[in-house]
């Protein structure tokens, strides 16, 4: 069965995590992902050890792509781009503001070759302000966009980083969305646009509703209260930590009465949802007090029998028993020749017509140069020139000769 996204062709010349995330969504839901790479490739391909020139940080980020590595310095390798642009439907970058532009890969340029393109430019801070010229990878997005001091330790006022790459998986969500949307309308208008996406724009969107709501009343701003982040966290138990959350009247019943603490659900500081706001502090220290008291497998049934959400702090070991993950396959495993068994997550979102699959593992640099140029008209001879001169470069061929 085909994809959502089949027949749909994208050039991808992003790197690091936030551009290959977005062009990976649409690849595992049918599109022709075409990974342009410069002769050293990806750096993602060069951070920590592999298997087989294949590292599972690059793994995990470009699935179902075929990689093209090719020197854009060169006429004869801008020459190639420029004849693969003619026939796609999509052309994303993460460049700089202006790099594009200076290799001949601007949105006038692109779209002089094929007119109704969606062309997407992935960047740190937008193109023009203060930091439109700085780097931006994610912990410096989660420093500027206020992440960081959201995460402050409470006791020591430290700033600090939440241990995943939200700001790349966030911009790369919004950029997959956004891609498609320009896609639904290119399909019924017959024109392509420019979609324009900033890291520091995607964190902002996606933390404003929660982290920032006493920022949105202007004339009336107070600074965000403990109150408005994170309503109920990580709590220790006797034996193991877990989450509990109550938000509801309801469930902060539920909670007083699997702790026995039936006298605080009429409590006047914790009444009503603003109550408990107001008084979240205190709050937590009578939650976390009365947690401590019990084992994790005591108090957890309880939690659930009173309808109050809650769970385990697992650890990513215990991740890959869980009976929830099993049963709704949400790991899936593959055999191959060049990397041996390897586990990934399915698509999240599943489709019961056009299904999203993992087709292919990720590409080795230039493992499809030839079977590209060829599509584009490229005689053997013409392909074996250009590998000779470095316009394109195949690490499969290197690899399989043990260089």
């Amino acid at each position: 069965m085909a994809g959502a996204m089949d027949g749909v062709r994208v050039l991808d010349l992003t790197t690091m995590v936030a551009g290959p995330v977005a062009t990976m969504m649409l690849a595992d839901q049918g599109a022709d992902v075409i990974k342009v790479e410069s002769p050293h490739g990806d750096l993602m391909r060069h951070f920590s050890r592999g298997r087989n020139g294949m590292n599972a940080s690059f793994l995990s980020c470009n699935r179902n792509k075929r990689s093209l590595a090719v020197d854009l310095k060169s006429a004869e390798g801008l020459e190639i781009v420029n004849k693969l642009i003619a026939s796609a439907q999509v052309f994303v970058h993460n460049f700089r503001p202006g790099i594009a532009e200076r290799m001949g890969l601007g949105e006038e340029a692109v779209r002089a070759i094929r007119r109704d393109i969606v062309y997407v430019s992935i960047t740190g801070y937008g193109t023009k302000g203060p930091y439109v010229n700085q780097r931006a990878y994610d912990p410096v997005i989660q420093a500027m966009s206020g992440l960081a001091d959201i995460q402050r330790d409470r006791e020591t006022g430290r700033p600090r980083m939440v241990r995943t790459i939200i700001a790349d998986y966030t911009t790369a969500l919004t950029a997959a969305q956004a891609i498609t949307a320009a896609l639904f309308t290119r399909e019924r208008s017959g024109e392509g646009q420019h979609v324009q996406l900033s890291m520091l724009d995607a964190m902002i969107s996606y933390m404003w509703p929660e982290a920032m709501p006493s920022l949105t009343f202007v004339g009336a701003e107070t600074d965000p209260s403990d109150g408005e982040v994170g309503p109920d966290l990580v709590f220790a138990t006797q034996d193991r930590y877990i989450t509990a959350a109550a938000l509801s009247d309801d469930e902060w019943a539920g909670m007083c009465r699997a702790l026995n603490r039936q006298e605080l659900i009429d409590d006047p500081r914790f009444k009503t949802a603003r109550d408990r706001s107001i008084n979240a502090v205190e709050r937590r220290t009578i939650t976390s007090t009365e947690l401590e008291k019990w084992r994790a497998d005591e108090i957890l049934p309880r939690l659930l029998a009173n309808d109050v959400p809650s769970a385990p702090v697992r650890s990513r070991f215990e991740l890959l028993q869980d009976e929830q993950v099993r049963e709704n396959q949400i790991l899936e495993e593959f055999e191959t020749e060049a990397f041996g068994k390897v586990r990934m997550p399915r698509a999240a979102a599943r489709f019961d017509r056009t299904p999203a699959t993992v087709r292919t593992l990720a590409p080795l640099l230039g493992a499809d140069n030839t079977a590209i140029l060829a599509e584009l008209g490229y005689q053997a001879d013409d392909i074996a020139r250009l590998e000779s001169t470095r316009v394109v470069h195949n690490q499969a061929k290197k690899e399989s000769a043990g260089g």
